[in-house]
């Protein structure tokens, strides 16, 4: 495909600091000529903007784009350096350029540190979690652990090795109204406490994050979700876009090496729902139990059954009313972070 880096080193004073911006684009008009253009366009934007609206981070990204288009140039990695961005997060900026259209999806590793997506997921095999992360609960951190101890040993052979990420979405930060960039920070500082690497994307379905990935990757995606998800999978309502509706929506879900981990959940009367007795619609049952008995959805094993009651509306209520509970059902190492730097609203 075509991409390509660009960046800015300039002062803002005579004899001042160095600062630097870097940014990675993918170039989506067909022809070369109209490429070039685009590439000057977005050049002139990032000069104008490293020199008019420096201390506006967040408008100098949206100005980016200023008489382009997402059809014509995507923006996935954006890195702010020197003196005069001493404070900024690079960690938000890489939100908005999901947030403000400039991209559908962006990376960054557990110490910050931004990452260009098609170098991350290069001959990489991949595991992806998606959550709310709010906070990560035992549950979540389990449900990874879990599907991990299948992929990891399956993926061996992968050029580079397996590379785990923990993925929330623009409709779950947009999901209690407007953005809350404390909020976002607060989550993705739990998810560093745990080492975990960072996806911010605006894919509603599961198959376009998977149709994401794979075009960087020929190696497998695993997608490990809770029982609740994967019945959600199979919910016609989600796929009335697409031409082919469900079946369409399910055969770029389910391409070659994609398997979905299962974690159980437990039901209203106190029995175990697990991916073998899911609740799916009735004429589905067929085309569920094909993709179950080719491996294509994996039940976890190693589960803890003395952890499916908790719940992350409740863990995020008792931490802020600052109720010691919330601190038995969350990792050691979230505990002390929350406790520690007050995130989420912590009261204690």
């Amino acid at each position: 495909e075509s991409h390509g880096w660009m960046g800015i080193r300039f002062q803002t004073s005579p004899r001042g600091p160095v600062n630097e911006i870097i940014i990675h684009v993918r170039m989506l008009d067909a022809e070369n000529i109209a490429q070039q253009e685009a590439l000057g366009i977005i050049g002139v934007n990032l000069i104008y903007g490293a020199f008019r609206m420096h201390a506006e981070p967040e408008k100098l990204v949206g100005i980016l784009m200023d008489d382009l288009t997402s059809k014509r140039i995507e923006v996935d990695m954006i890195r702010f350096s020197g003196a005069d961005f001493g404070g900024v997060d690079n960690r938000l900026m890489s939100l908005q350029l999901v947030a403000q259209g400039l991209g559908r999806a962006a990376m960054f590793r557990a110490d910050g540190e931004v990452l260009q997506p098609a170098e991350e997921f290069y001959k990489r095999a991949v595991l992806v979690e998606r959550g709310s992360f709010r906070p990560v609960t035992h549950v979540t951190h389990e449900m990874l652990r879990c599907a991990r101890e299948d992929f990891v040993p399956r993926e061996k052979s992968a050029p580079r090795g397996v590379l785990t990420l923990a993925e929330i979405t623009m409709q779950n930060l947009l999901s209690a109204g407007a953005l809350d960039p404390r909020d976002f920070l607060d989550r993705t500082d739990i998810l560093g406490a745990l080492g975990q690497t960072v996806l911010v994307s605006n894919f509603g379905e599961y198959f376009r994050l998977v149709d994401y990935i794979a075009r960087y990757t020929n190696e497998a995606i695993g997608l490990a979700l809770g029982v609740p998800a994967l019945e959600e999978v199979f919910l016609e309502k989600y796929y009335q876009g697409l031409e082919g509706g469900i079946l369409e929506g399910l055969g770029r879900l389910f391409k070659t090496n994609v398997r979905l981990y299962a974690y159980p959940r437990l039901a209203a009367d106190g029995s175990l729902v697990t991916a073998d007795n899911p609740r799916i619609d009735p004429k589905l049952k067929h085309l569920y139990a094909y993709l179950r008995e080719n491996d294509f959805i994996v039940p976890v094993g190693n589960y803890r059954r003395d952890i499916l009651g908790i719940k992350s509306p409740v863990v995020l209520q008792q931490l802020r009313s600052g109720d010691p509970a919330s601190e038995e059902s969350v990792p050691a190492e979230v505990a002390k972070i929350v406790k520690d730097r007050r995130l989420l609203g912590w009261a204690g």
